[in-house]
C-alpha cells in the first residue's frame, strides 16, 4: 500500500519552465521517501502538489487512497504534516499552542490537545514542563525545529511532507536531529516524504531515495541499490561529488 503516489506528474510554470516533466514516485507506508537533487530539480514542487499548494498539469497524484483534486484542500492540509525550515512557528503563541493548533482546529477536546501537546513534545525531546509556556523567541533554532516536527505529528497524520526540515540548522545540531528523527519515524510508522539537497542526509535517513534532476527522476531506489549502481549520466558524478562513492 502506498501512502502517496505521483504517477507521470507533468507542471509547466507561466514563464514557460518545466517544473516537473513527468515524475512519478511512490511513497509506501510507514517508509521514509527522501526527494534528493539540487537547487531547481523540482523536488520541492513535487512535495507541494501532495497537499495541494501546487496543481499538477497532467498526471495523477493521489494522497491517502484518494486524488489530491478530490480532497478539500483546507481538510487535506489538516489530515497531512508538514514541516519546513525553523518549524515556521506563530511567534505570538507559546510552544504548547503551536504544537496543539491542529488538533484544536480539528475540533478535539481542550484537555485532549493540551495532553496530546505534551506528549509530542517529550518524543522530540523537550520535556513539557520546560517548554510548554515558552515563546518561539526563547528558544535556540534546533529547538524550534523540534517544536514544529511536534507540531506536525500531533494531530495523528498517516502521511508527514517535510521541506529541508534541518537545512538551517548547525551540522552537529543537524545530525542529533537526523538520528532522532528516523527514531520517533520508526516508533510511530508515519509515513514520510522528505526533500533534501544534502546528499548524506539522504542515504542517512530515507528508505527510499528518488533522485531529481531538472524535474524528472533520474533514479529511484533504497540507498543501497543507488549506490551500488548509479545512473551513469547525473547521480553518480553527483554522488561522486558528494564523496559517496
Amino acid at each position: 500500500m502506498s501512502a502517496a503516489l505521483l504517477d507521470a506528474v507533468h507542471k509547466t510554470w507561466p514563464d514557460g519552465r518545466a517544473g516537473l516533466a513527468g515524475v512519478s514516485l511512490e511513497a509506501p507506508e510507514g517508509r521514509i521517501l527522501v526527494l534528493l537533487g539540487t537547487s531547481g530539480a523540482g523536488k520541492t514542487t513535487a512535495l507541494k502538489t501532495l497537499n495541494r499548494l501546487v496543481t499538477p498539469d497532467a498526471g495523477r497524484v493521489v494522497v491517502l487512497g484518494r486524488q489530491a483534486s478530490d480532497w478539500d484542500p483546507v481538510e487535506l492540509r489538516r489530515r497531512v504534516g508538514w514541516v519546513v525550515q525553523e518549524g515556521a512557528l506563530f511567534p505570538h503563541l507559546r510552544v504548547q499552542d503551536n504544537v496543539a493548533i491542529v488538533p484544536r482546529l480539528l475540533g478535539w477536546a481542550p484537555g485532549r490537545c493540551e495532553a496530546r501537546a505534551d506528549e509530542m513534545l517529550e518524543l522530540v525531546g523537550l520535556p513539557a514542563a520546560r517548554f510548554r509556556h515558552l515563546a518561539p523567541a526563547q528558544l535556540s533554532g534546533g529547538e524550534r525545529q523540534r517544536v514544529g516536527v511536534a507540531r506536525a505529528l500531533a494531530a495523528e497524520p498517516k502521511l508527514l511532507l517535510m521541506d529541508e526540515p534541518f537545512g538551517s540548522l548547525d551540522p552537529i545540531t543537524r545530525l542529533d536531529l537526523q538520528r532522532e528523527f528516523a527514531a520517533w519515524q520508526r516508533r510511530l510508522g508515519t509515513t514520510v516524504i522528505l526533500v533534501t539537497h544534502d546528499v548524506a542526509e539522504a542515504f542517512r535517513v530515507g528508505d527510499l531515495v528518488g533522485v531529481m534532476h531538472a524535474g524528472r527522476v533520474r533514479q529511484s531506489g533504497t540507498p543501497h541499490e543507488i549506490r551500488l549502481r548509479p545512473e551513469p549520466e547525473f547521480v553518480r558524478p553527483f554522488l561522486e561529488a558528494a564523496g559517496l562513492l
